[in-house]
């Protein structure tokens, strides 16, 4: 019954954003990693792509942990989209009539960030799964199945595409910051003493993830990456 009611409750979901939070950095901060290995070369990067159908090879099969860490992410995301609005709408019936008509410039900044910020970040994901992992066309002119160096270098030729990038880019530098400020808040670890370190750790992962992400994109069109 506890855990029922810490579930139910604001600490219980701002702990559980925390949590999924934390699997979705692990997960871009690894994903920005293998993006750069296409400045390695076709064979290399496709090998790469690859063998992440074969992880965990020989005791996992074909397929077998890339699906489990895919179950996992979706229902990280899918738990943290709730959680998320949860408290929105807790948040907004706590509201004093007369603080609806204050302007949105009142509102915190930080709250409007993630939450506006979350949006974008996930109407961008679903178009960067139908763009390079589903092939859907005309999402992506030319996707060719099994050939990812070759999907990823026609997929960003398209300079709106790479424009429609930077921009989800920046809302995930946003969100990476503020959200893994928070986090630490949530969980418990932060104190005085370790203030300004953790701030730092939020300004880096806020910095280099998503440059980490551009750096592609941005090769790919100013010819630094060719196919």
């Amino acid at each position: 019954m506890q855990a029922v009611a810490l579930y139910r409750s604001s600490i219980g979901k701002k702990a559980l954003m925390a949590v999924t939070g934390l699997i979705w950095i692990g997960y871009v901060l690894m994903h920005m990693y293998g993006n750069l290995k296409a400045f390695q070369g076709s064979v290399y990067f496709n090998e790469y792509a690859e063998g992440l159908r074969s992880l965990g090879a020989p005791v996992f099969g074909h397929l077998h942990l890339l699906t489990i860490a895919r179950i996992v992410l979706v229902v990280a995301i899918l738990v943290h989209i709730w959680a998320a609005w949860s408290l929105f709408v807790a948040a907004r019936e706590a509201r004093p009539a007369s603080y609806a008509s204050r302007r949105v410039v009142q509102a915190n900044y930080a709250s409007l960030t993630m939450r506006y910020g979350g949006v974008v970040i996930l109407l961008f994901v679903l178009f960067h799964l139908a763009h390079l992992t589903w092939g859907i066309s005309p999402v992506h002119p030319d996707y060719i199945r099994g050939d990812a160096y070759h999907n990823l270098i026609v997929g960003f030729r398209s300079l709106p595409v790479v424009i429609l990038y930077l921009i989800a880019l920046a809302a995930l530098a946003l969100h990476l910051y503020h959200g893994t400020w928070s986090m630490f808040q949530t969980l418990g670890i932060n104190d005085h003493n370790w203030d300004g370190t953790f701030r730092a750790l939020a300004w880096v992962l806020a910095i280099v993830i998503p440059v980490g992400f551009a750096v592609v994109p941005l090769a790919i069109q100013f010819g630094l990456i060719l196919e």
